[in-house]
Formats: C-alpha cells, sequence, structure tokens
C-alpha cells in the first residue's frame, strides 16, 4: 500500500475544482463520526470548516490528508495560537476502517509533529473521542487523567495508539447530550426566579444573536480571555488566548461564514462587565446544537450565574428553533461545579472525549 501525506489546499470557494480536495476533506469527516459514534451530530460542514479557514488572524489551522492513489482515507486537523509565547499545537486525525492498523494513522501523526517542529512549538495535544456503551470485566485495566474520576478502558484503540507514540493521557471530558423538547415552560419558570435573584445582587441579563452588540464587545474579549485560563486544565498544557474586540468580530465571522447561528446569553454587572456567559451553536439545516463556552468569572462565582445563563439560553433557543431538540456539551470530568449544573438541567453523559500530550524538544 502506498500512503502519501499532504496538505490539502484552502479554496475561496466551495464548488469549484479548486476544492475538490477540500470537500472531500470535509465528506471523510462525516464517515469518521458515523464510523465511530453511530451518527455525524460532531461532524464539520465543508463550509464550516472553510469559514474558520478563511478566519484565521488569531488562530492558525491546517488541515492534512493521508491518499491511497486518488482515494483520501485519512485526515489530520491542527490548530494554535498565533502569539508569540505559544507552545502548544492541537491535534486531530482519524483514518476510515478500511485502513486502520496498516501504519496510515503514524504517518499523519508524524506529518503534524514535523509541522509543530516547524512552527517551534514543542508540545501536542491531541485528541480522541469513546462513545459510551458495551461492557467490560471487571477487572479491565484502565486508565485515570491526573484530575477527575472517569476513566478511560487501557484497551481502547486511542489509548494504545497514544502510548506507543509517547502521549500521555491529560485530561478526560464529558460529552453529554440533553433533549430539550416539551421542557420550555419549566425553564421559563426557573428563569424568572433566577434573573430577579440575581437582580437583585446587581446582575442583568443580556442576550444577543451572532454579533455582539458594539457596548459590549470590550467586555466580551475580555471574559473569553478568560475561558482559556479559568476552566480546569487537568494535565494539558494551553496557551493563553488574546481577546481583543477585532478577535470577538474576527469569531463572530467565521461562525456566521460557516452558516452557523450562535445565540449568546450574558449576566452583566452595573459597571459592564461581563461576569459570565454561554453560547449555543446553531449549524445551518441540522436539528442539534452545541452548548461550547460557559464561564462565570472568578469573583462572580457562587451567585448562580451559571445556571442564569443556561437557561435563558435554552428558553431562547425554544423560541428561536423550537425543531432544534437536542443539544451536546463537553465538560472536563474535574469541573465538578459546572457538571452540576447541566446534570441539574437534564444532561446525560454519552462519551468521553480524551486529550493526550506529548511534549519534545524542539
Amino acid at each position: 500500500m502506498s500512503i502519501e501525506i499532504r496538505r490539502v489546499p484552502v479554496p475561496e470557494a466551495l464548488g469549484t475544482p479548486e476544492a475538490a480536495e477540500f470537500e472531500a476533506y470535509a465528506a471523510i469527516g462525516f464517515e469518521l463520526e458515523r464510523a465511530n459514534w453511530g451518527h455525524d451530530h460532531f461532524a464539520e460542514t465543508a463550509a464550516e470548516l472553510l469559514g474558520l479557514q478563511h478566519n484565521d488572524a488569531h488562530r492558525g489551522r491546517a488541515l492534512v490528508a493521508a491518499w491511497e492513489d486518488a482515494v483520501m482515507v485519512g485526515r489530520a486537523a491542527l490548530g494554535w495560537e498565533r502569539d508569540a509565547g505559544a507552545t502548544t499545537v492541537e491535534l486531530a486525525l482519524g483514518v476510515l476502517p478500511s485502513h486502520r492498523r496498516r501504519g496510515v494513522g503514524s504517518k499523519l501523526l508524524a506529518a503534524a509533529e514535523s509541522f509543530t517542529r516547524d512552527l517551534g512549538r514543542s508540545t501536542v495535544v491531541a485528541y480522541s473521542d469513546h462513545p459510551d456503551g458495551g461492557s467490560l470485566p471487571a477487572d479491565a485495566p484502565m486508565l485515570r487523567a491526573p484530575d477527575g474520576d472517569a476513566v478511560l478502558p487501557a484497551s481502547a484503540p486511542a489509548a494504545g495508539f497514544a502510548a506507543s507514540h509517547g502521549y500521555a493521557l491529560a485530561q478526560l471530558e464529558r460529552v453529554s447530550s440533553l433533549t430539550v423538547s416539551g421542557r420550555t415552560d419549566e425553564f421559563r419558570r426557573a428563569l424568572e426566579a433566577r434573573t430577579a435573584r440575581a437582580a437583585a445582587r446587581g446582575y442583568r441579563l443580556v442576550a444577543w444573536t451572532d454579533r455582539t452588540p458594539d457596548g459590549l464587545v470590550d467586555a466580551y474579549a475580555a471574559a473569553r480571555e478568560r475561558m482559556a485560563l479559568d476552566v480546569p486544565a487537568g494535565g494539558v498544557t494551553i496557551d493563553e488566548e488574546r481577546w481583543d474586540a477585532e478577535r470577538v468580530r474576527e469569531h463572530e465571522d467565521e461562525q456566521l461564514d460557516g452558516g452557523t447561528s450562535v445565540l449568546v446569553a450574558a449576566a452583566v454587572t452595573g459597571d459592564g462587565e461581563i461576569a459570565g456567559y454561554t453560547e449555543l451553536e446553531l449549524p445551518l439545516g441540522r436539528s442539534i446544537v452545541y452548548q461550547y463556552d460557559t464561564l462565570v468569572v472568578g469573583p462572580h462565582r457562587g451567585n448562580g450565574l451559571g445556571m442564569l445563563v443556561k437557561l435563558a439560553n435554552l428558553v431562547r433557543l425554544a423560541e428561536a428553533a423550537p425543531e432544534r431538540t437536542d443539544v451536546y456539551t463537553w465538560n472536563a470530568d474535574e469541573n465538578e461545579h459546572m457538571l452540576a449544573i447541566n446534570i441539574a438541567l437534564g444532561f446525560r453523559r454519552c462519551g468521553l472525549e480524551a486529550a493526550w500530550q506529548r511534549v519534545a524538544e524542539v
């Protein structure tokens, strides 16, 4: 078997001859997700990928593919902060089931690590998804991350692949889902009570769709910058993210260019600081929703703001897109407070995402 590894060119537009490899890269992503999860809810469309690639002033990205003749059989995605002080490259790779255990993944990983060295970065953080299901013997060997209670079977193929290439388990995140059908009135009643409680403590609720109001964009940038610093990191090296109004607008462009609408709910103080926020991403033409960033800034914790903003966005979701019935979210297994909020809302674990880290000399 002859395998060629090469960068995937980024086209100006989709539907052109120049976009063929890029569109194949997106298509294989759907195949990989279905093979792993049994559904493609986490796959990114070509339009979503192009939105990310075209808005990269602050975060660099590269796509790499493995080819057997004219057929793409594996792929890798790399992302990194462009800040001069950053040391990390994040990586996700996958190989079609028909081509696994034939060295394709190792070749993709080698290409990614070479790219990392060329960037002058020392650390690679790679990710793998592990759906819940199946059973193991009670005495089956398990892997534990530095923090949290979750465990991952040592027999998982990704675990063996990671260990054989010098990567250690650095963190486990819970992947959870919530079905929101028929719960709008329940969410609205809870929101009313919590809004009144927050107001008595000096917080007001502000919500927007897609574009941050001009008067809040600097405060939103400040809150987003805290996201990389304040969330539990386990054993993962996380680079600082520099956020300002320009980066907020670029982030909005990458989502809108990819066809994704975003609902944001924020708790705002009397002097205009964003004390907490959450986002719901609504990918075009799908019935699912992603709840990504949720943060309560340190000094404002203990005031119920995490539950407040999540409830606000779930009510808005029911009003804006009642056809979307399932919400997915990701949380570090050691993030007990945020997990408690999600469990109280009805989120249930459906899998784990593992972060594997390797530090090497540049």
